[in-house]
């Protein structure tokens, strides 16, 4: 068996790499929400050029996923970064392809798994388009994500695309309990499902 990867300290690393250099390489950091934005952004903003990136076309109804995007929009402006953020298509068709057969499955399922891939693809693509240096998502600081996978599947679209990965593990250094902190400062809107119609259904199922 091959030891467990410490992702939160690659991340470490890689930021007092930066800060000993002085560089500030560009960065499209995929958002699948506000609250989970805004640990990742108080974290790395300092060494990064970052592009926020919303891409999410598995959240429903369309009214909530304008509406996480809105919040998101929000959180920049109020936190005061001069940061860009970049919404993508809504076009939730491609996720109902990638989901037939895997609607009952629970999150960190196969359907789940196969969602992040399709979002971490599309944001790879994203950041090549831009020319960035670096590509990453903010999913690694939720507790109910496959860390390891996330960072696998970052780390082979990497190889695919030419733009390396920012392996990362937001939740370390109690990046979850922060969020949750900087969601209250700023009254941030706080979904109770993950964004899917199906991860909707499975909590309505447990209420």
């Amino acid at each position: 068996m091959q030891p467990k990867v410490n992702y939160g300290r690659m991340l470490d690393e890689k930021l007092a790499e930066l800060e000993r250099s002085g560089e500030k390489p560009s960065l499209l950091l995929h958002a699948c929400c506000a609250p989970c934005s805004s640990h990742t952004l108080t974290y790395i903003a300092e060494r990064f050029r970052i592009t926020l990136y919303f891409y999410n076309p598995n959240i429903a109804p369309e009214e909530e996923y304008k509406f996480r995007c809105e919040e998101l929009k929000r959180l920049v402006r109020e936190m005061g970064l001069d940061i860009e953020v970049l919404e993508g298509k809504y076009d939730p068709a491609p996720f109902y392809e990638l989901a037939k057969g895997l609607e009952e499955l629970p999150e960190r399922g196969e359907r789940c798994r196969k969602c992040i891939e399709h979002r971490l693809r599309i944001s790879a693509l994203k950041a090549k388009e831009l020319g960035c240096d670096y590509f990453t998502t903010t999913l690694t600081i939720s507790p109910h994500k496959d860390c390891t996978f996330i960072n696998e599947c970052g780390g082979r679209i990497a190889e695919e695309y030419g733009v390396p990965y920012l392996f990362s593990d937001f939740k370390k250094h109690d990046g979850y309990k922060h969020s949750i902190e900087l969601s209250k400062q700023y009254n941030l809107y706080r979904q109770n499902y993950c964004g899917c119609v199906y991860s909707r259904m499975a909590r309505e199922k447990e209420q």
